[in-house]
């Protein structure tokens, strides 16, 4: 016990310092083991949220009549393997789902498994249909029957038909991409928590050298004293991974309702409720990443490049750069383009620190004033010795830069979008098996509604977009509107011919959204075949709009244009009345439908529901990049008080040249505002390459659409004045180290800074 107790001394002498890497490694647990945590969840419930409703079959009545509770007991009577499903509409707790677990048994293969439905289906969004009768008393509901893939069109009774069962569209590629985007944040949070741990970590030993060759000289082997280290950290990692995995449990928690919404809204797929991982992975990891960030002798060499830098090493890394850059304009694919991104982050970071380091020699041989050469010469110094946090603190402000702009232009530009497409102020179903026609000339021969509001139809359905030059056919959806007024003619449009909204009021052409543009290469101007209703029609491209959040291809035309034969899915009105009163429009239309209740939805509460829900999808992501920045500028801080209190002898000779503590204090002040400053610099150019490519690349490849480019230097003003608090911080802890008068170190070589 001798041999420890005088190996982990120094802790003994230095509590802070230990538990400065303690914190350091509870933060960084936590916050990968939040990403990590959310990620498997959401990705845990697509799974199960495939497997539960793909390749699934319905039951429909042929009279066109919804289906019922009585459709149900007539079906499960005559021996058919049929489950209801009923979704309902609740504004707090989102889509919620009522099944029978009873009924969805028989869905099962008693060969493999009995009960698949009640273990994929366990805790909400479902619940017993019995709650959700309930529930949809309130809030409305659509009542679905699902029937095993066993039984076909022939074992259903006269009256019945199989139609395809789909909770909501394809997620494919759109869901992959989102949580792709959280594991690369992960990545980077680890390589973030990887570059901190090891300086602090490295600094500790470098006092700790003559410690180590004292008990070398006692006879302890150097294999026994690394053999001691590797035990300590182990031990260390294990006492602060389990907290930090606790915490990060717990944010994910926190943070999982709201990202449960967003999924939901967004993909129109459930969080389902379950684990999204153990504690195995999460501790395997980070103890993997401490011991590699501490113990590995893989990074001493770059370590050694970042302190000094040959210009052959120099020149490799802008080399690498300037790959990267433009591998990154080039990329098709998304894991090309994560490797060109990871080269450039690999260039920056080594570079940054050099890259002061030579700015402050140059300047410091240029200037004549004593003590601004030694300031820049120190500056150099730090610059090399600080490396590593340096380049934790570029990548997380670069990070936080990046991550911001592609939010806040998210949210711009979704509530624009929203407000386009929701621009009446109320949403009409028209319902089924009905004829609309009535209806829209009775509205048009209102002169109150012509007066102060507006309203059109909106039919929706598909269309088949025929295959050109070797193509496949496509299927899309129509959106056709009509009459085509105010409530869209100030949509945004990205490209268009002249006059568009009017040419399509006169039926002379289409519009597509941006999805299908991009993946057709269509332009402006263009024709495009569509089979619509059994005919063929080709018209030309008078615009591409914009169509945020959706996979799907979408062409935009005039009600008039459709033929007799085409069968819509949906019908609706979208009405702004203005002074003639919405009670009114929907008697009327009750009446002249000879229905009992007509379905009216205010505009502009599911406005702000939707953007309630969206408020909350970057959520995880705001929090993860703040608590990154947080965690970077924390050990930056550390580092400096550690480093500092090294080199508090040499900072002493300033006074001791004649200067006072206080202008000896400010010449500190400039010293460790200028570092952490010029590092924010470095991280600006990183920060909007990285928005750059977040919007111009990644999100096309990934999603299918794009963003509009932009930047928001009020927040570099925050970032900058973030910078000069640490500096400040820095500074203090400096100050407070001149007052505390130091021993002078035997020889140079005992000094960590090692450089005078």
């Amino acid at each position: 016990m001798i041999l420890p107790a005088a190996l982990f001394s120094h802790y003994r002498r230095h509590p802070l310092q230990l538990l400065a890497l303690a914190a350091m490694i509870v933060l960084a647990t936590m916050l990968w083991t939040g990403v990590h945590h959310l990620t498997s969840q959401a990705r845990v419930s697509l799974d199960q949220s495939e497997s539960a409703v793909a390749e699934r079959q319905q039951v429909k009545r042929t009279d066109g009549d919804r289906v019922s509770v009585a459709d149900f007991v007539e079906l499960r009577r005559r021996g058919l393997c049929v489950m209801p499903w009923m979704e309902v509409a609740d504004p707090d707790a989102g889509r919620l789902v009522g099944v029978d677990p009873l009924a969805a048994g028989c869905f099962g293969d008693p060969g493999q498994d009995q009960e698949p439905w009640q273990r994929e289906l366990d805790g909400r969004p479902f619940m017993d249909i019995a709650e959700a009768a309930e529930l949809a008393g309130q809030h409305g509901s659509a009542l679905s029957l699902l029937v095993s893939d066993a039984h076909s069109a022939a074992d259903l009774p006269s009256g019945y038909q199989l139609a395809p069962f789909r909770v909501g569209p394809e997620t494919g590629e759109l869901g992959d991409s989102f949580l792709l985007n959280l594991d690369a944040l992960g990545v980077l949070v680890l390589l973030i928590t990887a570059l901190l741990v090891r300086s602090v970590y490295l600094l500790g030993l470098a006092q700790r050298r003559d410690s180590f060759a004292l008990l070398h000289r006692f006879g302890v082997s150097r294999g026994r004293i690394n053999g001691l280290l590797v035990v300590e950290i182990l031990l260390l990692g294990l006492v602060c991974i389990v907290p930090g995995i606790w915490l990060g449990r717990w944010l994910a928690i926190g943070l999982g309702s709201g990202f449960g919404r967003a999924l939901e809204g967004l993909f129109d797929q459930p969080l389902y409720a379950g684990q999204g991982g153990g504690w195995l992975k999460p501790m395997v990891t980070m103890q993997a990443v401490v011991l590699v960030a501490c113990l590995t002798d893989v990074l001493r060499p770059l370590g050694r490049r970042l302190s000094g830098g040959s210009r052959g090493f120099a020149g490799l890394l802008l080399l690498m750069l300037i790959t990267g850059l433009a591998w990154s304009v080039w990329a098709s694919a998304l894991v090309w383009l994560f490797m060109a991104v990871a080269m450039v982050f690999v260039a920056a970071g080594a570079l940054a620190p050099m890259l002061i380091s030579r700015l402050a020699d140059g300047q410091a041989g240029r200037d004549k004033d004593p003590l601004a050469r030694w300031r820049h010469r120190e500056l150099s110094v730090l610059a090399r010795r600080l490396a590593l946090p340096l380049v934790a603190l570029q990548f997380a402000l670069a990070m936080v830069l990046a991550v911001q702009a592609l939010v806040t232009t998210f949210e711009s530009t979704f509530d624009r979008w929203l407000a386009q497409r929701l621009a009446a102020g109320y949403y009409i179903e028209v319902p089924d098996a009905v004829d609309p026609g009535p209806v829209l000339d009775w509205l048009s021969e209102q002169q109150a509604l012509a007066s102060s509001g507006v309203w059109h139809q909106v039919v929706r359905g598909e269309a088949t977009l025929m295959g050109t030059a070797g193509k496949q056919d496509t299927v899309v959806d129509v959106f056709a509107l009509g009459p085509v007024g105010p409530l869209v003619t100030g949509w945004q449009l990205f490209e268009s011919v002249a006059e568009p909204w009017q040419r399509l009021r006169q039926g002379q052409g289409l519009m597509v959204n941006e999805q299908l543009a991009r993946r057709h290469g269509i332009n402006p101007g263009a024709t495009l075949p569509v089979q619509l209703g059994g005919g063929r029609l080709d018209l030309p491209v008078l615009a591409i709009y914009p169509d945020y959040g959706r996979p799907a291809g979408e062409i935009l035309l005039d009600v008039a244009v459709l033929p007799p034969g085409f069968v819509p899915d949906f019908q609706s009105l979208s009405i702004s009345p203005g002074t003639f009163s919405i009670e009114a429009i929907k008697g009327q239309l009750e009446q002249m439908w000879q229905v009992d209740e007509v379905v009216v939805r205010d505009n502009r509460a599911i406005e702000a529901l939707a953007s309630a829900i969206f408020d909350q999808t970057f959520l995880l992501t705001r929090a993860m990049t703040a608590l990154t920045l947080i965690l970077a500028a924390i050990a930056l801080l550390m580092m400096g008080w550690v480093f500092f209190s090294t080199r508090a002898w040499y900072f002493g000779l300033l006074v001791v040249w004649g200067l006072s503590r206080r202008q000896a204090s400010a010449q500190l002040t400039r010293l460790a505002v200028a570092l952490t400053s010029m590092i924010a610099v470095l991280a600006l150019p990183l920060g909007i390459w990285l928005t750059w490519v977040l919007v111009h690349r990644i999100n096309p490849l990934a999603f299918g659409w794009s963003l509009p480019m932009a930047v928001y230097p009020p927040f570099w003003a925050e970032l900058g004045v973030l910078s000069l608090l640490v500096g400040f911080s820095i500074a203090l802890l400096m100050h407070r180290q001149l007052q505390v008068q130091a021993s002078a170190p035997a020889s140079a070589s005992a000094l960590a800074g090692g450089e005078r």
